[in-house]
């Protein structure tokens, strides 16, 4: 009965953040706009990275990839699909890589899997930049068929809210309890019967695919795009600071973290860029050393303490007047 209302709770919290998000574009000027998108790519990217990464403690750095494929693919295909098939191309190129090299890295762990999947994806983005210079003659592309704002906007609401429900569905499953086993202890949950390998791929590749969507989706926000560009390392080490930071193994962390950086970015990055960078690397070593469950946790922990003074509080004033009487 406590999880059924908790699931209606999640549901109802997220229908009312589309339905404000929804609502933003007819009364927020066209800066408000333009950092509500940046904000809706990154809750979608840390929210589907949190899902994965987050339940299975595998700390994936490929989410650049992945973007970069899904802006890629939605540059070349823009011209011969419609705006969905474009983007549906996108996540589907970006999940075929991701089962490929999720089939020949995910027996690593640690370390070792956060260097190879940021090494893969510096040579997907190297690779991309050989075959433009070697085959297209040049390097980048421009985007000649650009959907109105309107059009990126809701689409990339839609794959954030998207993310978000996915996130709720699947913590409630068989599925999602074989990736926090996983995480707790992979052996044990491969002892009890649970393909971790399959599971593992196939959670890799549901994170691959909203980063390739996302990728696809914001690709038409530029009117030029260039490996470097879309394959930048930046994209995709916010996107784990932002989920570790509100709460990898939660479900609205990475959602109010992804609000609060992504106005903290636009607020610092142009006025004091390398004041924002110190920010997100202050915050990153605050959260490992105090605060593993991220902001999430420090606002429950928060509340619970209030309730516990507050308590204690009413007890002892109850005492009191107990005394006096």
């Amino acid at each position: 009965m406590k999880d059924k209302q908790i699931l209606v709770r999640d549901l109802l919290l997220l229908l009312a953040f589309a339905g404000w998000a929804m609502a933003l574009p007819h009364y927020g000027s066209e800066f408000v706009v333009s950092m509500a998108l940046t904000c809706l790519m990154y809750v979608a990217l840390s929210s589907s990275w949190g899902l994965f990464c987050g339940s299975t403690r595998y700390l994936s750095l490929a989410t650049s990839a992945f973007f970069g494929i899904g802006a890629y693919t939605s540059a070349v295909a823009l011209d011969s699909l419609p705006w969905l098939g474009a983007i549906a191309l996108g996540a589907g190129i970006a999940t075929v890589v991701a089962v490929v090299m999720g089939a020949a890295v995910l027996h690593l762990r640690g370390t070792y899997f956060a260097v190879l999947t940021f090494g893969m994806t510096e040579l997907i983005r190297h690779a991309v930049t050989y075959f433009e210079k070697k085959v297209t003659g040049t390097v980048g592309r421009v985007l000649t068929v650009v959907p109105d704002r309107d059009t990126i906007y809701l689409t990339v609401l839609a794959l954030a809210v998207l993310s978000v429900l996915v996130s709720i569905i699947v913590r409630r499953s068989r599925f999602g309890l074989a990736l926090m086993g996983i995480g707790a202890d992979e052996q044990r949950a491969q002892t009890l019967g649970v393909n971790t390998r399959l599971i593992k791929v196939a959670g890799f590749a549901m994170t691959a695919a909203f980063a390739g969507a996302v990728g696809a989706a914001m690709s038409v926000r530029w009117t030029y795009i260039d490996p470097h560009t879309v394959f930048n390392p930046f994209i995709g080490f916010q996107t784990v600071l932002i989920a570790l930071i509100g709460g990898a193994v939660t479900l609205w962390g990475p959602l109010i973290a992804a609000i609060v950086f992504s106005v903290l970015a636009e607020t610092l990055r142009l006025q004091a860029p390398q004041v924002y960078m110190m920010s997100l690397g202050l915050l990153l070593i605050l959260s490992v050393l105090y605060l593993p469950g991220g902001l999430a946790s420090l606002r429950w922990a928060t509340f619970s303490g209030w309730w516990r003074d507050g308590r204690g509080w009413l007890r002892g004033l109850k005492a009191k007047e107990r005394n006096n009487d």
